[in-house]
């Protein structure tokens, strides 16, 4: 049984490191309320700007062609993998990486390429399969601005219309639900769709939208669909960021309530401890008393 002091120690200890979890649980509620805020502000205008540009796009004739809008093979895919750039939340990371892990099983003898936004998928990735490039320390100051967005896509749109050899882009990250739930999203980013997710092929005529060209369809595209992939990687990083933090501060929160069990556990143990020395002490002095 261990001795006195070292349960007080090991007490001293996890109080200590309760302390810790507390505080990051608050700053972590802090954070995920601005980032919640962002998210959900974000969100109408992607979906809407996506939806429409799709929907332009399955209007133009097929003699039309755009780089980003043009289908190619299917052979060399280039993957963006959104993680975060600390630990200590929970299963977050893990659940991402597992994610990027079932993409490459389930896409046999492609040629697979990650640009790694995030510490944690980059160290996971970079003895384990080719990395591309990388973007770390984005996610972990709990605020991004839409320039540090605007730079991966500048990138992911070279990398595709320069290397005509990279077929599609994908996109992987967590999106934000509740503070107890993400969703894993494995999107394809680049190229981007003809034809809207939610087309209904019974959709009558009078339903199809009409829309009227100020400018020539080329000059309209060449200017949105940049702006497109701009608006869907800004979202994943605001997505990816109010996950994460929801995923610490629960974290956070079940490692306090833990450390206060194991505190509870540790005090017990201590008091018996206490007491089996007292009633040592005094079996001794009355039999030391009966000897004499």
């Amino acid at each position: 049984m261990a001795n006195l002091l070292d349960i007080r120690r090991r007490i001293k200890s996890v109080k200590n490191t309760q302390q810790i979890t507390k505080a990051m649980k608050m700053v972590s509620a802090a954070k995920l309320k601005r980032a919640q805020n962002r998210v959900i502000n974000a969100r109408p205008f992607a979906n809407k700007m996506a939806e429409i540009l799709a929907d332009l796009a399955s209007q133009t004739t097929e003699d039309f062609h755009h780089s980003l809008l043009d289908l190619r093979g299917d052979e060399k895919y280039l993957v963006v993998l959104v993680t975060a750039d600390k630990g200590l939340c929970g299963a977050f990371n893990t659940n991402l990486i597992k994610a990027a892990q079932s993409f490459l099983k389930e896409n046999p003898g492609k040629e697979i390429e990650f640009i790694a936004v995030g510490r944690k998928g980059r160290d996971f990735f970079r003895r384990r399969a080719t990395v591309a490039g990388e973007y770390v320390g984005l996610t972990g100051k709990g605020r991004v601005e839409f320039s540090e967005a605007l730079e991966i896509a500048d990138d992911l749109i070279k990398r595709f219309t320069a290397d005509e050899t990279i077929d599609k882009v994908f996109l992987i990250f967590a999106e934000f639900k509740t503070v107890l739930s993400q969703r894993i999203v494995a999107d394809q980013l680049l190229p981007i769709s003809r034809a809207t997710e939610t087309e209904d092929p019974n959709t009558s005529p009078a339903e199809v939208k009409d829309y009227i060209y100020e400018q020539p369809p080329a000059e309209i595209f060449t200017r949105m669909l940049p702006r497109l992939v701009e608006t869907q990687i800004f979202r994943a990083l605001l997505e990816s960021i109010a996950s994460e933090q929801g995923a610490r501060m629960t974290a956070m929160d079940a490692a306090s309530k833990n450390a206060g069990e194991l505190i509870s556990t540790l005090t017990l143990n201590m008091n018996r401890v206490r007491q089996a020395a007292i009633t040592r002490e005094i079996i001794e002095i009355v039999s030391g008393a009966a000897a004499l």
